[in-house]
């Protein structure tokens, strides 16, 4: 993995051809080698989470499949470094379960299945080369990990159900399975139980706080350009508020990141939530001010704040909100002493 270069990242992202979707971005930076990051608890988290700020701040839609396809390429290096990689690869990550439905696999020759079933929520699954997803045994047994071919007769791409406004281009379509043909990666009930789970959890963060960046900034050049005498005091507020609750996040992000990659193999929910619900109040704390402060004109003449005030607040409910919190409180309450002494 390759040292991260924010400067390089940002030229990339400024040259992207604007009228191309996510997906062909995204086989430009793997083209250009710039998906070779750092694994997660490998000693530069802090680098992998730049990174997935910087795509953020630039397009959250593509921000989605960047995550999908680092964490495709982290997980199998965690829990099947001996497998061979395809080079060129552009990977999708599918682990959500659409409720009663389950993909499902039966076992052919060696580490060869065939799968069965829909898999929903398959961020970028009409354009990447492959995917890395979570199915079940016939038996009930699982989760395990499958790797597919995206091209081939087994494989149905279905846009039925997406009806999206905020991240549409992410086109987190229906995948069906009919007899196509996958291989297995790593042992049944590893996707979970591995450490990454929750460090590549945290990192979903970085991504939301990068999000909220852009609309943060675009508050920041309004003030900052607008002579002193004639600020208005309201907008002012409004950019301290913004600042505190941003400086506070990206403190608790790098405290995170550096924990992580102190502890490699202990567990990092605690550390993920916490920092995934900062993320998301920071988030919205910003998205409500900055709205508030500019205006609608910013909403209605502004196409790359508009656009990121319509993605942010799907993206952001990737968080589970009440039920997180529920489940930090649980790890807090188990820990046997207060964790906030200075």
């Amino acid at each position: 993995m390759t040292a991260f270069e924010p400067g390089r990242l940002a030229r990339v992202l400024a040259e992207l051809d604007a009228s191309e979707g996510p997906a062909q971005a995204l086989a430009q930076l793997v083209r250009q080698g710039l998906d070779q990051l750092p694994l997660p608890a490998h000693g530069a988290t802090w680098q992998r989470w730049q990174a997935l700020s910087v795509v953020a701040e630039h397009d959250l839609s593509l921000v989605k499949l960047v995550e999908g396809h680092l964490d495709a390429l982290a997980v199998q290096a965690e829990v099947a470094p001996w497998a061979d990689r395809v080079g060129g690869a552009t990977w999708g990550m599918w682990a959500a379960e659409a409720p009663g439905e389950r993909t499902r696999f039966e076992p052919m020759e060696a580490d060869e299945v065939r799968l069965h079933g829909r898999k929903a929520w398959c961020s970028g699954a009409a354009h990447v080369s492959h995917g890395l997803l979570t199915a079940w045994s016939a038996e009930g047994r699982g989760p395990q990990l499958v790797r597919v071919a995206m091209q081939q007769p087994g494989v149905t791409v279905s846009r039925a159900a997406w009806h999206a406004v905020g991240m549409a281009a992410s086109e987190s379509l229906d995948l069906h399975f009919d007899n196509a043909v996958a291989h297995l990666v790593g042992d049944e009930g590893a996707y979970l139980q591995r450490p990454g789970f929750w460090q590549g959890g945290a990192g979903i963060a970085a991504c939301w706080y990068g999000g909220a960046l852009q609309l943060a900034n675009a508050l920041r050049r309004h003030v900052a350009e607008t002579a002193p005498a004639q600020r208005q005091p309201f907008r002012c507020a409004a950019l301290g508020e913004v600042d505190m609750s941003l400086q506070c996040t990206a403190a608790l992000l790098r405290e995170a990141a550096q924990w992580i990659d102190d502890h490699p193999t202990q567990d990092a929910s605690a550390v993920a939530l916490r920092v995934r619900l900062a993320a998301e109040c920071s988030a919205t704390r910003v998205l409500d001010e900055a709205g508030r402060a500019l205006g609608a004109t910013p909403f209605c003449r502004d196409q790359r704040f508009a656009r990121m005030a319509a993605d942010l607040p799907v993206f952001l409910r990737q968080s589970h909100a009440q039920r997180d919190f529920a489940a930090l409180g649980e790890r807090v309450a188990a820990a046997g002493e207060a964790p906030w002494a200075l």
